[in-house]
């Protein structure tokens, strides 16, 4: 049995693991960093995980924050934003509402090979002096036992097999004990921290060695000219009907990745849960997309599902040195990829309280307030999927609580971690108020998102002649305040610019409700507008919204 000791431990040699030792490690040059990792070898290429897409707070977070930018740029994709296509049941994607950008918006994200970006990390950490193991199984957690000779700290047993089967055990001791290890959640099992979100859905994925070029589905030069540069297959594409929404997602070794996110209710998993019923399912569902990938069955890579994936933790953070980050503590919906933006918030934290620490401060509170913080950034993302899948499948709603969601991820979270605020508590007290008006809005308009698309639904099921998914582009590049929102994000802001940036995202998301309720009630005069915020009314204009369809 061997012995060894380090200041930090991380559990887990993934995504959230490799990128908290980096962020660890360029914070705190002197800090003795280790990594367990149950992976024996290097990942495969387009890696057996869900998580390609990146948005602006992790594509940040990867590119400037960890100093990534060159790798991004060199071995990924370049995104195309998000694209949604509401081809329930068509064949042709020219014939339907499509929402999305017809050209690259100022701030980059990107599709992410998590293969090549993981053994990249991998490497990375290595370089700048992280100890990474590989071929480690954890056998024990021993938290804060008291040693006569060594006094507190965290005790961790890991077992190698050797190659003649051999098993090789050591004890590790560490001031931090860090939970990285995914799914099987070794810190929250032990301390019984999980939590039922009270969102339920399941998802199914495979991965195909093709690419799947959108842009070639459709013989029509004015459609595929509808975006510069013709690259629809960029995006992270989306093909949604009721209860569910599908993902396209390219991969820079070649592949494409293709997942099917559905309501547990309205599409069970049982008939997604192989690739044979999945190919059936999307056949009913999105035939424009089942005559493409029939004819590609012999290049599938891989398959596997989740069911009830959504989940959260009652604690992430500890005062007695412990912590946990990524898909090892909470997990929301791969819909708008919050992913990687959750692993970038709570690695920040957790890099903050190692700080705290070195300098002999008390974790007490930080723990605590950073703890707050985390919840509350959760429970505000879990509000844009909890009872709206439903609405996935409205062409005529949809489209606005997109619009909706984004101007509040841009325009409060997204401004909080790119100004580097998220720890910034004198900040945050100042701006309580703008704040909670903001989780206010954003609570009110889901629900009445949720009541206008049951009573769109209802309309159209009265009125078999209407038409609410008109061949058309919903383009968001063309609104001038949305790209600017978006462009934003890039600005270096002072402390008085900054919380003079956070009130007036606030007041235009005031503006943009008033206009959503106000479409709303055009739609539905007898809407139930009680749960909305005080001071709020509708107004008879569509100044912010979607005016445009090209």
């Amino acid at each position: 049995m061997l012995d060894s000791a380090h200041d930090v431990l991380i559990l887990g040699g993934g995504l959230s693991g490799l990128t908290l030792a980096l962020q660890l490690k360029q914070t705190m040059p002197d800090l003795d960093v280790r990594v367990l990792e149950r992976r024996s070898g290097p990942a495969p290429l387009a890696a057996h995980k869900v998580g390609e897409s990146s948005v602006e707070i992790g594509a940040h977070y990867f590119s400037e924050t960890l100093g990534l930018r060159g790798h991004l740029d060199s071995a990924h994709l370049r995104k195309f934003g998000f694209r949604f296509f509401f081809s329930e049941g068509r064949h042709d994607l020219s014939s339907v509402t499509e929402l999305g950008a017809s050209r690259y918006l100022s701030t980059p994200s990107w599709q992410i090979d998590r293969g090549i970006f993981e053994n990249h990390l991998a490497d990375e950490a290595t370089r700048q002096g992280v100890r990474v193991d590989a071929g480690a199984v954890v056998r024990r957690i021993d938290l804060n036992p008291q040693d006569p000779v060594d006094g507190p700290g965290h005790r961790v047993e890991a077992e190698w097999l050797g190659e003649n089967g051999t098993p090789r055990r050591e004890t590790i001791r560490a001031r931090w004990v860090l939970d990285a290890s995914g799914r099987a959640s070794l810190l929250k099992r032990k301390l019984d921290l999980a939590q039922d979100n009270g969102h339920h859905a399941n998802a199914v994925w495979f991965r195909l060695n093709t690419r799947l070029d959108v842009d070639n589905w459709v013989d029509d030069s004015q459609w595929r000219g509808r975006c510069d540069p013709a690259a629809r297959w960029m995006s992270t594409n989306h093909l949604c009907g009721a209860g569910y929404w599908l993902w396209l997602i390219p991969l820079s070794c070649g592949a494409h990745s293709v997942g099917i996110v559905a309501d547990a209710d309205m599409h069970p998993l049982d008939g997604l849960n192989t690739f044979d019923k999945a190919m059936a399912w999307i056949a009913e569902h999105q035939p424009c997309l089942h005559e493409v990938l029939d004819g590609q069955r012999d290049t599938l890579m891989d398959f596997a599902f989740f069911r009830d994936f959504s989940y959260g933790c009652k604690q992430v953070f500890s005062a007695e040195r412990w912590a946990i980050t990524g898909d090892a503590g909470m997990f929301l919906d791969p819909f708008y990829s919050p992913g990687s933006d959750f692993i970038a918030i709570s690695n920040t934290y957790i890099t903050k309280l190692v700080q705290h620490d070195r300098a002999g401060e008390s974790l007490r509170m930080p723990s605590l307030f950073y703890g707050e913080v985390m919840q509350s950034f959760y429970q505000s993302t879990l509000s844009l999927y909890e009872g709206q899948y439903a609405l996935f499948g409205s062409p005529r709603v949809m489209p606005t609580k997109v619009l909706w969601d984004y101007t509040y991820y841009w325009g409060v979270l997204c401004q909080l971690f790119f100004q580097d605020r998220l720890a910034d508590r004198a900040a945050l007290l100042e701006l309580h108020e703008p704040l909670m008006r903001a989780r206010q809005l954003n609570e009110a308009m889901q629900a009445l998102l949720r009541q206008w698309g049951e009573c769109t639904d209802l309309a159209l099921a009265k009125d078999g002649s209407r038409d609410d998914n008109p061949a058309r582009m919903l383009d968001q590049a063309s609104l001038p305040w949305f790209a600017e929102l978006n462009a934003g994000l890039r600005d270096k802001l002072t402390d008085a610019e900054f919380r003079q940036r956070m009130r007036t995202n606030v007041a235009q998301l005031e503006a943009l409700a008033s206009e959503i309720v106000g479409q709303a009630l055009r739609d539905v005069p007898d809407l139930d507008l009680s749960a909305l915020p005080i001071g709020l009314a509708p107004v008879d204009s569509t100044d912010l919204l979607f005016q445009m369809a090209a």
